[in-house]
C-alpha cells in the first residue's frame, strides 16, 4: 500500500521468519485506488517506485528467495515520487 513500508516491511519480516524464507512471494505493484479511496487520502494514489524497489529490498534483505520475478520487472513502470512527498516517506 502506499506509504505504509513499515507495514511493508513487517509483513515481509512475518513471511519470513514465520512461514520461511523459500515461500514464494509477489511483491504486486498492481494497487490501484478506487472506491471511497478519496476517504483516506494515505493511499488514494498509485505506488512511487522508490516505494516499490524498497520493498524488494526489504525482502532481499529478510533473504527471501523466492520473489516472482514479474515483481521486480514491474519497478520501471511505476512514476517518481514528487520532490515534496520525499520528506513525507517512512524509510
Amino acid at each position: 500500500m502506499p506509504g505504509l513500508l513499515e507495514e511493508t516491511e513487517a509483513i515481509l519480516r512475518w513471511i519470513a521468519e514465520e512461514i520461511g524464507r523459500d515461500t514464494y512471494v509477489d511483491v504486486i505493484v498492481q494497487y490501484y485506488p478506487a472506491g471511497r479511496t478519496g476517504e483516506f487520502p494515505e493511499i488514494d494514489r498509485h505506488l512511487y517506485r522508490s516505494e516499490f524497489e524498497h520493498a524488494l529490498a526489504v525482502a532481499d534483505g529478510l533473504g527471501l528467495r523466492r520473489l516472482d520475478r514479474r515483481s521486480r520487472a514491474a519497478a520501471p513502470r511505476l512514476a517518481d515520487a514528487p520532490a515534496w512527498a520525499a520528506s513525507t516517506r517512512t524509510s
